[in-house]
């Protein structure tokens, strides 16, 4: 009997954490020995953010190194799992009307290997990716978690790719730890508190939140994710953080599992 699978949303971070052995990535880990293993997965990722709605058709994803300015090895840094034609072809099925694309020149972008380098090592697992459609509101990609809700009974793992804080103009590079900012404190627990109560609709809404949406959320590509996730979320079932902390002040490194 399959069981029905976890979604979740990762808070990636830095690219450099493909390579890196700390506290979330050892909880990345974590989640990959804890959950099912799934049949495929379909990744939700920040970076593949388009004036369209289009999943991944190729058999053999390219590793795209979507990013400038690190060592050498990260971009040497190869994810070879295989892809699935015929997940992308269910993933725009369920999503009819929507128009989906159904695209093989994209791959796999740092927000999935990056994490999926440690949940699933050994790359022996079919991946899809479902971009993001940039022309769209919140409202949209919350919606469309929920035409994916099935594909938890197919042994399809879902999972979104992130930050809900990512303000990298205020981001510590390269500087010693330092103190979350007091706004992206407050932000990341609302959404937190949200979650847990089972308020969608504050989730969905975050530019409510005033200023602290302003300065957590600058731009909407890493917080979406999080709305496909909840999308698919049955009604009162378990949220769980299994990750957490913040990074260089201004990246929420919360991981969000649902079920």
């Amino acid at each position: 009997m399959r069981k029905t699978m976890p979604p979740v949303f990762f808070g990636h971070g830095n690219p450099m954490n493909a390579l890196q052995r700390n506290a979330w990535t050892d909880g990345w880990s974590a989640i990959g020995r804890q959950i099912p293993k799934p049949k495929a997965v379909l990744a939700v990722s920040a970076h593949w953010y388009i004036p369209a709605c289009a999943v991944t058709a190729n058999l053999i994803p390219r590793t795209i190194h979507d990013f400038g300015g690190f060592p050498r090895e990260l971009y040497q840094v190869k994810y070879p799992a295989p892809g699935s034609p015929e997940l992308a072809r269910r993933v725009r099925d369920l999503l009819t009307p929507v128009s989906v694309e159904l695209d093989e020149s994209w791959g796999l972008d740092h927000g999935t290997w990056a994490i999926l380098t440690h949940v699933f090592p050994r790359a022996d697992i079919p991946i899809v990716q479902l971009s993001i459609d940039e022309r769209q509101p919140p409202s949209f990609h919350y919606e469309i978690g929920k035409r994916l809700a099935s594909l938890r009974k197919e042994s399809i793992l879902v999972i979104g790719s992130g930050n809900i804080v990512h303000n990298l103009h205020t981001y510590a590079w390269g500087k010693r730890e330092i103190q979350p900012f007091d706004w992206a404190v407050r932000f990341e627990k609302h959404v937190r508190d949200s979650l847990l109560k089972g308020d969608d609709a504050q989730v969905v809404t975050y530019e409510s939140f005033g200023r602290d949406a302003t300065l957590s959320v600058p731009t909407p590509d890493h917080y979406l994710p999080l709305l496909y996730l909840l999308g698919l979320r049955k009604d009162k079932e378990q949220v769980s953080f299994p990750v957490q902390g913040v990074d260089g002040g201004s990246i929420s490194m919360l991981a969000v599992q649902i079920g």
